[in-house]
């Protein structure tokens, strides 16, 4: 029998069997010792390097070491502990407590970019969209690869799944999912959120990354609960729902639950 997919298209409210779910994709861990991961992934590059304890302190509170473990590519623009002590007292104390998990995860997938980009091609962006949704500016200046006020120190660190860029400062993702001053904006803004994190999602969960794609969809999901009345009571007590449960069950579930809660919130913000 062939394994679930998902697709762009809504799922279809139907139930779907549990021997089914666990029959899917690979997992992360698994997808990782195939001929195409061979050497040291991403945490594991950041982990040798020996300045980035904070970062990988984070990414594990976040969960989402399994996510960078994944095949990708993934390019990581990754801050040193000193650009984490840069940041205002008590920021990084107050993003690792419990509570504020699903924030801590906006930050840190606002500094990945889906696939391989290396200085080179950078240089020839102005901007680029992050796993988190919100995009980053990109310039050059001086001879320096600048991120939105970050700089790049060391580019084009290889991994096994993506490529590393050593920035001096911690990237902080805009309020973009916050109200706009409209119901059709707002509504607008709703939809682009579900849309994109499907885009991002499905190519991922049919490689066999269902962690990744669970990740892109909680941080979808936090950010359309952070819109209120925009989106619609039902639609909001499934988000909240589907992300209570996401540390009892496997990426794969995760990925499967959160989906179906954005198609749910899609339908009820008027998408087909």
């Amino acid at each position: 029998m062939t394994a679930p997919r998902h697709t762009r298209r809504a799922l279809a409210p139907i139930a779907i069997a549990l021997g089914a779910i666990t029959a899917l994709t690979p997992t992360v861990t698994q997808a990782q010792h195939n001929g195409r991961n061979a050497g040291p992934t991403i945490p594991q590059v950041a982990k040798t390097a020996g300045q980035f304890a904070t970062l990988l302190a984070a990414v594990d509170a976040a969960g989402l070491t399994e996510t960078l473990l994944g095949r990708g590519p993934f390019t990581l623009f990754a801050p040193t502990d000193e650009a984490f002590k840069r940041l205002p007292a008590g920021t990084v104390d107050e993003l690792l407590k419990p509570e504020n998990r699903e924030k801590l995860r906006t930050v840190l997938t606002y500094h990945v970019v889906s696939g391989r980009v290396l200085a080179a091609q950078a240089r020839t962006l102005t901007s680029a969209p992050t796993v988190a949704g919100p995009t980053i500016e990109i310039s050059a200046r001086n001879g320096e690869l600048r991120i939105n006020d970050a700089t790049v120190r060391i580019a084009d660190v290889p991994a096994s799944n993506g490529v590393v860029h050593v920035i001096d400062r911690v990237l902080l993702p805009p309020a973009a999912m916050s109200r706009t001053s409209g119901a059709t904006g707002s509504t607008r803004t709703a939809l682009d959120v579900v849309d994109t994190a499907i885009d991002r999602g499905v190519p991922l969960f049919n490689d066999g990354q269902p962690a990744a794609t669970a990740a892109i969809y909680e941080v979808a999901a936090t950010g359309l609960l952070a819109l209120g009345d925009v989106v619609p009571a039902d639609a909001r007590r499934s988000l909240r729902d589907a992300l209570r449960v996401q540390s009892n069950v496997s990426a794969t579930d995760r990925a499967w639950t959160l989906r179906r809660a954005l198609d749910e919130t899609r339908r009820g913000l008027g998408g087909r």
